[in-house]
């Protein structure tokens, strides 16, 4: 065994790596087993994404929950998230056997240092917040008018709706459905 292997942080010992990355960062996380971390990212759109840190033999395994699968518009929903993926570092939009979709990612053992750390969980919270309420007005837009609605009937706040507000029409109880929902914003350019 090489004296670089030997060394906290590489292929043969992640675990310090990790943690001391996820400590400087100030990030919340859980280590339910050795070489698991879960990890809270607090965002605008998305309240939190929990992303996991997995260290397998070779790669670390990165994977956060993004949505479940979508109610409607199934092949705008996916086109969506599929042409964002294209251009994003580290991770990608997937989907499992029922639909639900994740931001997923492998990364090199040896490439796991605090800047690399901060970069991958950057990506994911990027990704999964500026992705969310566009994603959600593709594939949830009936839920999201019934629940206005809804609440508008019972005297309830919409305030948690607000960035939803472009599906309904102004002071009406019966939103409709916008045209296209604005694109996230560019994600970070490819090194």
């Amino acid at each position: 065994m090489s004296d670089a292997a030997a060394e906290p942080g590489t292929a043969a010992e992640p675990g310090p790596a990790i943690e001391s990355a996820l400590a400087g960062l100030g990030l919340s996380f859980e280590v339910p087993r050795p070489g698991a971390y879960l990890v809270r990212l607090e965002g605008e759109h998305k309240l939190a994404t929990m992303a996991w840190l997995i260290a397998g033999a070779h790669s670390l395994h990165v994977e956060a929950f993004f949505c479940r699968q979508p109610d409607e518009n199934h092949e705008r929903f996916y086109r969506f998230l599929l042409e964002r993926s294209g251009r994003m570092y580290g991770v990608h939009f997937a989907v499992d056997p029922v639909g639900d979709v994740y931001l997923v990612g492998r990364l090199p053992l040896g490439c796991i240092t605090p800047d690399e750390i901060d970069r991958i969980l950057g990506c994911v919270l990027s990704y999964s917040d500026e992705n969310f309420d566009a994603a959600l007005m593709i594939g949830f837009a009936s839920a999201i008018r019934k629940e206005w609605a809804w609440r508008l009937k019972r005297g309830e706040s919409v305030a948690n709706l607000r960035a939803f507000a472009r599906l309904a029409n102004a002071g009406n109880a019966e939103p409709a459905l916008a045209t296209e929902p604005e694109p996230a914003a560019n994600p970070p350019p490819r090194s």
